[in-house]
């Protein structure tokens, strides 16, 4: 049954339709909230709050923003940062700060990209179609989501996606090419 249509069907109060719904996607809401938490069990509570909520909202959905998959992570994403914002009272304690900037800032993404000199950067992006060039720029150096650069550049967000992951595989293959040759 597609994704949409188990959506519907749980609208319907069915318990059996239920059932399917939060086995299809149990997974994945559960991956997203404890991603964000690095709590179980706090991961589980706002795993049962996002099928509350797809239970109740469902009716608000709209395919043409996305998948069902993509609606339920986000609610589970929102439900987890605004759960930690709650949450967090007590500041955090000087070491504790330095392992989170730590966890933040050594990610793959980040050490690769620190190899890298700026002028290869730059010829890279230099070499990129402009609306990608822009795109992958508002997503990365200022934090922007395909959401924002959507209405921003005044495209579907489909196509602010399109363009920041064209744009990934055409710098990585740059980069990559320039790495070999020795920078052309």
């Amino acid at each position: 049954m597609p994704d949409e249509a188990l959506l519907a069907g749980l609208m319907t109060g069915d318990p059996e339709i239920a059932l399917a719904f939060v086995r299809r996607f149990q997974h994945k809401i559960f991956g997203v909230a404890i991603a964000v938490t690095g709590d179980v069990q706090l991961a589980e509570d706002i795993a049962q709050q996002t099928f509350e909520r797809a239970c109740r909202y469902g009716q608000v959905y709209d395919p043409r923003r996305g998948s069902v998959r993509t609606w339920l992570a986000a609610i589970a994403h929102n439900l987890a940062v605004d759960t930690i914002r709650t949450r967090r009272t007590v500041p955090l304690e000087p070491d504790e700060l330095e392992h989170c900037l730590e966890a933040v800032t050594r990610t793959p993404e980040c050490l690769a990209l620190a190899t890298e000199t700026s002028e290869e950067l730059r010829e890279a992006l230099a070499d990129l179609p402009r609306e990608q060039a822009r795109a992958l720029v508002m997503a990365g150096i200022y934090g922007m989501t395909a959401q924002q650069i959507a209405e921003f550049e005044h495209v579907p967000l489909g196509t602010a996606k399109t363009r920041i992951r064209a744009a990934m595989g055409k710098l990585r293959v740059s980069l990559t090419r320039q790495r070999r040759t020795g920078h052309e």
